[in-house]
């Protein structure tokens, strides 16, 4: 069995079917307190997210920080980036991209920051994935993986109502403890790994739902945040996400 479980034709056909994603990124976007931490803290000034087209993170580490970015991904739709760019008021001048394959691919340089968000979950070895950002990565400089977390409620929703999307997915990879264990044997420092943000749940392909589905999911969705506020605890049953951050 090979590493991958998505190729090429299914991200032509994912992004192509996708609205709305020429968006201003803003300042408040998901993780975003996580990566003014890491860029506070650890004087970065330079990033490449992985596996991130269109590049939001990219951007949003230019945008708000200054910092010298760059897109690496298997595939990139040239006419969609652009048009995500623009609606954040940059070019293909303002940010680096670099069509490419991980497992093929000799870094040209390396970079204080290394992030990848929603990649390592679609490949079958994890540790191998997880060793391939660090190419990439200056001695010292820091590691931040994040993934969704498919082993509680969302995950349910997703088996549910999208099983073709769930089976894109390694789901065997959402585990904290074991993410932090791969970074260890790597090598890696400073190795945190966790549940992360209050509930949320999902479908990508919402608008293809029933009038009931979409009911019913968005029910569920009140649910839970109310139950969230008033438990605000960051679990494996709730939690959208897993944030997994090492040092090289």
């Amino acid at each position: 069995m090979g590493n991958e479980l998505t190729d090429k034709a299914f991200w032509a056909n994912y992004w192509e079917s996708k609205k709305g994603l020429a968006f201003a990124v803003p300042a408040s976007y998901t993780f975003h307190k996580i990566l003014k931490q890491i860029v506070g803290e650890n004087k970065i000034s330079t990033a490449v997210e992985l596996g991130g087209f269109p590049g939001y993170y990219a951007i949003f580490l230019k945008k708000y920080f200054g910092l010298k970015t760059t897109l690496f991904d298997y595939y990139v739709h040239e006419s969609v980036l652009k048009e995500v760019l623009s609606a954040n008021d940059l070019t293909v001048k303002d940010i680096t991209v670099i069509e490419g394959d991980l497992f093929n691919y000799q870094p040209k340089e390396q970079y204080d920051l290394v992030l990848s968000c929603g990649l390592i979950e679609h490949f079958n070895d994890t540790k191998d994935i997880i060793a391939r950002h660090l190419p990439f990565l200056k001695p010292g400089g820091t590691l931040l993986i994040t993934l969704p977390n498919f082993t509680g409620v969302n995950g349910w929703v997703q088996r549910k109502y999208d099983l073709g999307n769930y089976e894109k997915h390694n789901i065997s990879s959402m585990n904290p403890a074991l993410l932090a264990s791969y970074c260890n044997e790597l090598g890696l420092k400073n190795v945190e790994a966790n549940y992360y943000g209050k509930f949320s749940i999902w479908l990508e392909n919402r608008e293809q739902q029933s009038g009931f589905t979409k009911a019913f999911i968005k029910t569920l969705w009140f649910a839970g945040k109310i139950v969230t506020k008033i438990v605000p605890v960051e679990s494996k049953k709730l939690s959208p996400y897993i944030v997994l951050k090492a040092i090289r």
